[in-house]
């Protein structure tokens, strides 16, 4: 199953799906907004059903969210109308597809360790980018201690179309990428700390 497939097939239930762990979300929407103003054009990669474009929408002057899932982004657009929210806008793409700009931020969580092709993504994110624009990322690092071990379970249940494509990236191979993208890593941590979620803010010079 690819992961388009995957994803349409398990957006319903991942509308419904409760933040595991909500102060810690909190706190990266939080770290986010502190690189952009209101005035700003925000891309959002990986949106799935729009949540965080809809909770940042009242912090900035445009968003548009991408998901390689149309299921996903029917979803997103259908949250948007119910909320009456005007200056978000959904559109089906994938990670590493020109979405226009250039932006003054581009936000990407839960997204990197799902796909096979960082440094491309990377790479394209950076072209849409304006020049001094930032590009705030949450990613699970499974490279890292005992997360390695779950490479087993996770491709036996990508088998019986139970799970996505996982990346075991490490997180210094994953601040690597960025530097190699042609960003400059202006900030860089786990969080929460002693998690595998590694948070990265980095400037397109």
């Amino acid at each position: 199953m690819n992961s388009k497939s995957f994803w349409d097939k398990a957006a319903e239930k991942y509308a419904t799906r409760p933040v595991s762990n909500e102060a810690a979300y909190a706190a990266t929407l939080d770290i986010a907004r502190g690189y952009f103003s209101p005035d700003a054009s925000l891309l959002e990669l990986g949106c799935g059903t729009g949540s965080t474009a809809l909770r940042l929408a009242d912090h900035a002057a445009t968003i548009v969210g991408t998901d390689i899932s149309p299921k996903m982004v029917e979803i997103a657009q259908s949250k948007a109308m119910a909320a009456g929210v005007q200056n978000v806008s959904f559109r089906a793409l994938p990670a590493q597809a020109d979405a226009g700009g250039p932006y003054d931020a581009i936000l990407a969580f839960n997204l990197l360790h799902l796909l096979d092709n960082v440094p491309e993504v990377l790479a394209q994110a950076h072209r849409m980018l304006k020049s001094g624009g930032v590009l705030v990322t949450k990613s699970g690092c499974l490279g890292d201690g005992k997360t390695r071990l779950l490479w087993l379970p996770i491709a036996l249940m990508r088998l019986i179309g139970k799970a996505p494509d996982v990346a075991f990236i490490k997180a210094a191979q994953l601040d690597q990428m960025m530097v190699d993208a042609g960003f400059v890593v202006e900030r860089a941590e786990m969080l929460p700390e002693g998690s595998v979620n590694r948070l990265i803010v980095a400037r397109k010079i």
